[in-house]
């Protein structure tokens, strides 16, 4: 078998999992280099997987004729600039959400992978989660009807460090964590017409401190005129519950679960069971399809099934729902530019 020599830009958590399943977990691919600003974690990553080259700038890995592709797990930052540089050398490209915070970055972005002609996969894992590829599948056979109302609830066990948290590095929340739901919205339901939402920090006050929320709504309305809704949460203290309900025309698909082991608890007063951890367990799966399916695109010339159109349009609706939250207007989101 042919297999796609990759470099993997950024190690923190995620970072970390794609090597592990770039380097063991996916036939397809070899880990030849990996890079990160703080030189002793690309070291170890590098030792832990077998991985010769490592890398404190990007420049350098994505130079290293050893790498066939890049993949890109760094903060978000940085996306505009590394994804500019892997086009100028047309290298095939995975990019993890968002592609960027702002909109006119990821129109830069575009343009380069544009004028290079260059292959380029957006990472919305939730696409090649098991759940939610069957309802895709049952949607596009018909088997609701026409698709009606789409609800989408993210909550998080925990709020993020305030450094993460920072609108200046994450986007904010209705960004950072809504961008997962607006693509699952387009991909289910087609555009989004418009957008209002409401948010407010409640349950962890120091949040405002860097100008972020821990709670919103928001409320879509498709193109074709159908409904949406997406909630929000940072204080989802009972574990990590990711959920999303599609109302049909002739039946409801609903998508998720909330218990990790197979094993429930039944005594006289009290039946229980455990919850899941946090979005490694949850997608882990998921989180190695996509790696998986960017490496056979890429050797076997498919198109990418996630570009990034689909990356500016998500980021068009957090951006939209946003500005909708701050000011209390509804927003076209056509009209964010």
């Amino acid at each position: 078998m042919i297999r796609l020599g990759v470099g993997l830009i950024g190690l923190g958590r995620l970072g970390r999992v794609y090597a592990r399943d770039l380097s063991g977990r996916i036939p397809e691919t070899r880990l030849v280099a990996v890079a990160d600003p703080v030189g002793t974690l690309a070291q170890e990553v590098a030792a832990e997987c077998d991985v010769t080259k490592h890398y404190v700038e990007p420049a350098a890995l994505i130079d290293d004729p050893s790498v066939d592709a890049v993949v890109i797990v760094s903060p978000t930052h940085t996306h505009r600039d590394l994804v500019g540089a892997t086009a100028g050398r047309r290298k095939p490209t995975f990019c993890e959400k968002p592609p960027a915070l702002a909109l006119d970055e990821v129109a830069a972005m575009q343009s380069a992978i544009a004028a290079a002609g260059v292959f380029f996969q957006m990472g919305f894992m939730r696409r090649f989660d098991a759940g939610y590829l069957a309802a895709k599948k049952q949607i596009d056979a018909g088997r609701i009807g026409t698709p009606l109302l789409f609800k989408a609830t993210s909550r998080d066990p925990f709020r993020p460090s305030l450094e993460y948290a920072n609108p200046k590095s994450s986007g904010g929340m209705l960004i950072d964590m809504g961008i997962h739901d607006f693509d699952l919205a387009r991909w289910f339901m087609g555009d989004v017409r418009s957008v209002s939402a409401i948010g407010a920090t409640i349950a962890y006050p120091e949040l405002a401190t860097v100008g972020d929320i821990d709670n919103a709504v928001a409320s879509l309305v498709f193109a074709t005129g159908k409904l949406g809704v997406v909630d929000l949460s940072r204080s989802g203290i009972y574990g990590y519950d990711i959920s999303t309900e599609i109302l049909g025309s002739e039946g409801t698909l609903k998508i998720g679960y909330l218990r990790e082991t197979p094993v429930m608890l039944l005594t006289k007063n009290c039946v229980a069971h455990d919850t899941v951890p946090y979005f490694m367990e949850r997608f882990r799966d998921a989180y190695t399809a996509q790696l998986q399916n960017f490496a056979q695109n890429v050797l076997q010339g498919r198109p990418a099934p996630i570009t990034i159109e689909d990356g500016m349009e998500a980021l068009r609706i957090g951006v939209a729902a946003t500005r909708a939250q701050q000011t209390g207007s509804t927003i076209t989101v056509a009209g964010v530019t």
